[in-house]
């Protein structure tokens, strides 16, 4: 088999190329690729039999090249965000692998590829499931309940600065500074909630885009968070989240 990656970042490119190599040594890897551009000028004049590809790349969304060009490869999509419109993906029978990818993960993946491989009438239209996830109506929460002292009560998510878990109970730091107490979990509100405003910067935070002023290089590869209103102890973002956290700052 002669493999395609299409994955802009070299980290994730070369543990990629590793497990590959490792689960399937007689396969070729004949090329790696960062950008849509490069994507779209190679896919012109080469082929391959198999595109481990990134959603999000260098200079756009991955969807752009299907745009461009006609692709008759299967594809099994790489992404850091579990915000794409998966069932999409399952309802099209094309197969998705979430970042961190784990070897074990990604040997499903190519088993599934080569028992249907023989049984592929017709390429997956690539094109629509662009237009699924691209038109895809997801309601997001917008409103809390809250449980006060004698009554309840209800918050806006946008006022929200972040939430944050602390012995296993849920908080809400308003832009105001005033706190709630929240009856879900941070998993249940990451769920919920519109992931182009809200980011899981670590275990027990999720934070509005509108709180985070200013960050910067921490050791290790992290990344360490200055929010308004300030909180207690260093927010940081890890190194396996740190290139999707930069993409997510930046749309």
């Amino acid at each position: 088999m002669h493999v395609l990656i299409i994955e802009d970042e070299k980290h994730n490119q070369r543990l990629l190329q590793g497990m590959i190599n490792s689960l399937r040594p007689q396969w070729t890897i004949v090329e790696s690729l960062e950008s849509v551009a490069d994507s779209i000028e190679w896919l012109q004049s080469n082929n391959a039999d198999i595109i481990f590809m990134d959603i999000q790349l260098a200079d756009g969304v991955c969807f752009s090249i299907f745009e461009k060009i006609d692709v008759a490869t299967p594809v099994i999509f790489t992404t850091a965000y579990d915000n794409y419109a998966i069932q999409a993906f399952k309802v099209n029978s094309i197969d998705y692998l979430l970042k961190p990818i784990k070897e074990e993960e990604l040997l499903k993946s190519i088993e599934k590829f080569e028992k249907n491989i023989a049984l592929i009438s017709k390429t997956p239209n690539y094109k629509e499931l662009y237009d699924i996830i691209a038109n895809r109506e997801k309601k997001y929460r917008t409103r809390i309940l809250i449980h006060g002292a004698r009554n309840y009560f209800k918050i806006d998510v946008n006022s929200v600065a972040y939430f944050y878990s602390q012995s296993k109970l849920t908080f809400a730091r308003m832009k105001d500074r005033s706190e709630y107490r929240v009856d879900m979990t941070l998993e249940s509100l990451e769920k919920e909630l519109d992931s182009n405003v809200f980011f899981r910067t670590g275990r027990n935070m999720l934070a509005n885009i509108d709180s985070i002023v200013s960050f910067e290089d921490y050791f290790g590869g992290k990344l360490v968070l200055k929010l308004n209103p300030p909180f207690g102890e260093t927010v940081t973002v890890s190194r396996l989240k740190n290139s999707a956290f930069k993409k997510w700052i930046g749309k």
